[in-house]
Protein backbone atom coordinates (compact mmCIF):
# COMPACT_ATOMS: atom_id res chain seq x y z
CA UNK A 1 0.00 0.00 0.00
CA UNK A 2 3.12 1.87 1.03
CA UNK A 3 4.65 1.65 -2.31
CA UNK A 4 1.23 2.59 -4.30
CA UNK A 5 1.23 5.54 -2.19
CA UNK A 6 4.04 6.55 -2.62
CA UNK A 7 4.43 6.14 -6.78
CA UNK A 8 0.93 7.72 -7.03
CA UNK A 9 2.89 10.45 -5.81
CA UNK A 10 5.58 10.66 -7.64
CA UNK A 11 3.55 10.63 -10.67
CA UNK A 12 1.97 13.48 -9.34
CA UNK A 13 4.84 15.23 -9.10
CA UNK A 14 6.16 14.81 -12.24
CA UNK A 15 2.87 15.62 -13.78
CA UNK A 16 2.71 19.19 -11.59
CA UNK A 17 6.50 19.49 -13.04
CA UNK A 18 5.64 18.88 -16.57
CA UNK A 19 2.72 21.25 -16.18
CA UNK A 20 4.14 24.17 -14.44
CA UNK A 21 7.18 23.96 -17.20
CA UNK A 22 4.76 23.90 -20.34
CA UNK A 23 2.84 26.38 -19.04
CA UNK A 24 5.48 29.20 -18.71
CA UNK A 25 6.37 28.48 -22.00
CA UNK A 26 3.05 29.50 -23.00
CA UNK A 27 3.34 33.25 -20.96
CA UNK A 28 6.63 33.96 -23.89
CA UNK A 29 6.25 37.86 -24.83
CA UNK A 30 5.74 36.55 -28.69
CA UNK A 31 2.92 34.97 -30.52
CA UNK A 32 2.88 32.91 -34.18
CA UNK A 33 4.18 35.26 -36.86
CA UNK A 34 1.38 35.02 -39.39
CA UNK A 35 1.18 36.53 -42.88
CA UNK A 36 0.32 40.14 -42.60
CA UNK A 37 -3.43 39.52 -45.12
CA UNK A 38 -2.60 43.53 -46.52
CA UNK A 39 -4.98 45.37 -48.62
CA UNK A 40 -3.30 47.43 -51.18
CA UNK A 41 -1.42 50.07 -50.63
CA UNK A 42 -3.36 53.36 -51.52
CA UNK A 43 -1.49 56.68 -52.28
CA UNK A 44 -3.15 59.75 -50.62
CA UNK A 45 -2.24 63.22 -51.57
CA UNK A 46 -2.84 66.11 -48.49
CA UNK A 47 -2.45 69.92 -48.80
CA UNK A 48 -2.55 72.12 -45.34
CA UNK A 49 -0.91 75.32 -43.99
CA UNK A 50 0.98 74.73 -40.02
CA UNK A 51 0.95 77.69 -38.09
CA UNK A 52 3.61 77.85 -35.66
CA UNK A 53 3.46 80.92 -33.88
CA UNK A 54 5.70 81.40 -30.74
CA UNK A 55 5.10 85.16 -29.83
CA UNK A 56 1.99 86.19 -28.28
CA UNK A 57 0.03 85.48 -24.92
CA UNK A 58 -1.04 82.50 -26.94
CA UNK A 59 1.42 80.77 -28.76
CA UNK A 60 1.50 77.41 -30.42
CA UNK A 61 5.16 76.37 -29.94
CA UNK A 62 6.52 77.15 -26.87
CA UNK A 63 10.18 76.74 -26.16
CA UNK A 64 11.00 73.80 -22.92
CA UNK A 65 14.96 74.41 -22.99
CA UNK A 66 17.91 75.91 -24.36
CA UNK A 67 21.72 75.83 -24.95
CA UNK A 68 23.36 77.89 -22.15
CA UNK A 69 25.65 80.29 -25.02
CA UNK A 70 26.78 83.78 -24.92
CA UNK A 71 27.04 86.05 -27.42
CA UNK A 72 26.65 86.27 -31.33
CA UNK A 73 23.28 85.93 -33.69
CA UNK A 74 22.33 82.70 -32.52
CA UNK A 75 21.76 83.68 -28.57
CA UNK A 76 19.64 86.93 -30.31
CA UNK A 77 17.32 84.30 -32.77
CA UNK A 78 13.99 83.16 -31.04
CA UNK A 79 14.57 80.03 -32.10
CA UNK A 80 18.73 79.74 -31.45
CA UNK A 81 20.86 76.67 -31.78
CA UNK A 82 19.91 73.96 -28.84
CA UNK A 83 16.11 75.41 -28.00
CA UNK A 84 13.79 72.43 -27.96
CA UNK A 85 10.44 73.56 -28.39
CA UNK A 86 6.64 71.77 -27.67
CA UNK A 87 4.08 72.30 -30.65
CA UNK A 88 0.75 72.43 -30.63
CA UNK A 89 0.03 74.19 -33.79
CA UNK A 90 -2.99 74.42 -36.02
CA UNK A 91 -3.39 72.94 -39.23
CA UNK A 92 -5.73 75.02 -42.01
CA UNK A 93 -7.24 74.80 -45.05
CA UNK A 94 -5.72 78.14 -45.96
CA UNK A 95 -2.90 80.31 -45.09
CA UNK A 96 -4.95 83.04 -43.24
CA UNK A 97 -5.59 83.23 -39.13
CA UNK A 98 -9.16 82.85 -40.09
CA UNK A 99 -9.10 79.66 -42.23
CA UNK A 100 -10.83 76.38 -41.46
CA UNK A 101 -8.85 74.43 -39.04
CA UNK A 102 -8.99 70.80 -40.02
CA UNK A 103 -6.22 69.76 -37.08
CA UNK A 104 -3.03 69.58 -35.29
CA UNK A 105 0.58 68.86 -35.21
CA UNK A 106 1.55 68.10 -31.88
CA UNK A 107 5.29 67.01 -31.14
CA UNK A 108 8.64 69.13 -30.66
CA UNK A 109 11.71 70.66 -32.69
CA UNK A 110 14.93 71.26 -32.06
CA UNK A 111 16.97 74.25 -33.46
CA UNK A 112 20.24 72.03 -35.13
CA UNK A 113 22.05 74.57 -36.60
CA UNK A 114 24.72 77.18 -35.63
CA UNK A 115 24.66 78.97 -38.30
CA UNK A 116 21.46 80.71 -38.41
CA UNK A 117 21.80 81.73 -42.18
CA UNK A 118 21.36 77.53 -42.61
CA UNK A 119 18.49 77.37 -40.01
CA UNK A 120 17.64 73.82 -39.58
CA UNK A 121 15.43 72.31 -37.52
CA UNK A 122 14.98 68.12 -36.71
CA UNK A 123 10.87 67.61 -35.52
CA UNK A 124 8.85 65.23 -34.46
CA UNK A 125 5.50 65.72 -34.82
CA UNK A 126 2.12 64.22 -35.20
CA UNK A 127 -0.31 65.84 -37.54
CA UNK A 128 -3.83 64.84 -36.43
CA UNK A 129 -7.27 65.44 -38.37
CA UNK A 130 -10.09 66.06 -36.50
CA UNK A 131 -12.78 66.88 -39.49
CA UNK A 132 -13.73 65.54 -42.75
CA UNK A 133 -12.74 62.10 -44.78
CA UNK A 134 -9.48 61.94 -42.17
CA UNK A 135 -10.82 62.77 -38.65
CA UNK A 136 -9.51 60.75 -36.82
CA UNK A 137 -6.35 59.67 -38.38
CA UNK A 138 -2.86 61.49 -38.62
CA UNK A 139 0.24 60.98 -40.12
CA UNK A 140 4.13 61.02 -38.14
CA UNK A 141 7.00 62.72 -38.72
CA UNK A 142 10.36 62.26 -37.74
CA UNK A 143 12.94 64.36 -39.59
CA UNK A 144 15.27 67.03 -40.48
CA UNK A 145 13.75 69.71 -41.61
CA UNK A 146 16.50 72.37 -43.62
CA UNK A 147 14.30 75.46 -43.15
CA UNK A 148 16.90 78.22 -44.45
CA UNK A 149 18.87 75.61 -46.76
CA UNK A 150 17.11 75.05 -49.42
CA UNK A 151 14.84 77.63 -51.69
CA UNK A 152 11.76 77.33 -52.19
CA UNK A 153 10.79 73.98 -51.26
CA UNK A 154 12.11 71.17 -48.65
CA UNK A 155 11.32 67.55 -48.05
CA UNK A 156 10.67 65.81 -44.40
CA UNK A 157 10.10 61.94 -44.08
CA UNK A 158 6.62 60.62 -43.06
CA UNK A 159 7.15 57.13 -40.75
CA UNK A 160 4.11 56.35 -39.44
CA UNK A 161 0.45 56.86 -39.13
CA UNK A 162 -3.02 56.19 -37.18
CA UNK A 163 -6.43 55.34 -38.13
CA UNK A 164 -6.69 55.72 -41.88
CA UNK A 165 -3.08 56.23 -42.03
CA UNK A 166 -1.90 53.00 -40.35
CA UNK A 167 1.53 52.16 -41.55
CA UNK A 168 2.15 55.45 -43.49
CA UNK A 169 5.05 56.02 -45.19
CA UNK A 170 6.02 59.10 -47.42
CA UNK A 171 7.18 62.46 -47.33
CA UNK A 172 5.91 66.31 -47.06
CA UNK A 173 7.40 69.18 -49.46
CA UNK A 174 7.38 72.27 -47.06
CA UNK A 175 7.06 75.56 -48.58
CA UNK A 176 7.67 78.62 -46.26
CA UNK A 177 4.47 81.00 -46.66
CA UNK A 178 5.45 83.49 -44.30
CA UNK A 179 8.29 83.72 -41.67
CA UNK A 180 8.75 86.56 -39.36
CA UNK A 181 12.39 86.00 -38.33
CA UNK A 182 12.20 88.33 -35.43
CA UNK A 183 9.48 86.29 -33.69
CA UNK A 184 10.22 83.26 -35.42
CA UNK A 185 6.51 82.83 -36.36
CA UNK A 186 6.00 81.00 -38.95
CA UNK A 187 2.91 79.94 -41.54
CA UNK A 188 4.05 76.96 -43.43
CA UNK A 189 2.04 74.86 -46.64
CA UNK A 190 2.45 71.40 -46.84
CA UNK A 191 2.32 69.05 -49.67
CA UNK A 192 2.28 65.45 -48.26
CA UNK A 193 2.09 62.12 -50.71
CA UNK A 194 1.27 59.43 -48.13
CA UNK A 195 1.23 55.44 -48.83
CA UNK A 196 -1.05 53.33 -46.65
CA UNK A 197 -2.93 50.82 -46.81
Amino acid sequence: MKKGIMSLFIIAFFLAVTVTAHSSDSTSYYGNTKPANLKQEKVTRLRFYLHDIISGKNPSAVRIAHANLTGGSVVDSAVGFGSLFAIDDPLTMGPGKDSKVIGNGRGMYVSGSKDISKFTIVMYADLAFTTGRFKGSSISVFSRNPVAEEAGEREIGIVGGRGAFRMAKGFIKIKTHQIDMKTGDAVLHYDATVYHY
